[in-house]
């Protein structure tokens, strides 16, 4: 699904200039859970705004589910990451005035073309994640896990072939992350292609592979 081939990334920083990613080759099979780890301005959350064409790459190719996200205008990465991916963040994202299910049916403003069977979907999403009797509710009415919960069935409303997680359990208490992560290997046991950004090892050593970056370069790609 994913293929990166000498990937990289620099940023201006004033006078200088930051190699975010150097030369990054990898591939990512369909279904698979991986953990992205390393420390502080290792490239690890550089690298998932590439693979969720937030950013394009200044040098090498990224090619996911067969297109060269490299070779694509702005226009035609935006339907791209609309119709195959779903981002799952740290401070959730939810609108304040809306319920839960309607942030969990806010993707299906930008489904072209609409996707009759999404509302549905979003009702049996949220009953699945646990949240069947809290639709109605408002996020400040959630604890911290229920907001993560419903980030995550907003996710995957439209069915994306890739689930990008950035440091989904980083607000959250230790139980509360737990159900998280059970609920994200959940849904890869399903099927799903989840990519994760982390800097916890014990949330890393919860999924089957995991990529170590360290100064924008891999330095260790294992299954566990």
């Amino acid at each position: 699904m994913i293929e990166l081939a000498g990937v990289g990334k620099r940023y201006a920083m004033g006078r200088q200039s930051v190699q975010a990613l150097d030369g990054i080759d990898m591939s990512i099979a369909a279904g698979e859970f991986v953990a992205l780890t390393g420390p502080s301005g290792s490239g690890k959350s550089t690298l998932l705004n590439i693979l969720g064409c937030l950013d394009h790459p200044d040098t090498g190719h990224y090619r996911l589910a067969g297109r060269d996200v490299s070779r694509l205008d702005d226009a035609e990465t935006s339907t791209l990451r609309n119709r195959h991916i779903g981002f799952v963040f740290q401070s959730f994202h939810l609108l304040p005035r809306l319920s839960v299910l309607e942030n969990v049916l806010l993707p299906l403003r930008f489904a072209h073309p609409p996707d009759p069977d999404a509302p549905k979907r979003a009702r049996a999403l949220l009953a699945r994640v646990g949240l069947d009797e809290r639709m109605a509710h408002r996020p400040s009415e959630l604890s911290g896990g229920q907001m993560q919960r419903a980030a995550i069935a907003r996710a995957l409303v439209l069915q994306p072939d890739l689930l990008l997680a950035d440091e989904p359990t980083g607000n959250l208490d230790s139980k509360s992350a737990a159900d998280v992560l059970a609920l994200l290997a959940e849904f890869h046991a399903g099927g799903q292609t989840v990519v994760l950004v982390t800097h916890d090892p014990d949330v890393a050593a919860r999924t089957p592979r995991q990529v170590r970056l360290r100064d924008g370069r891999i330095e260790h790609d294992a299954l566990a």
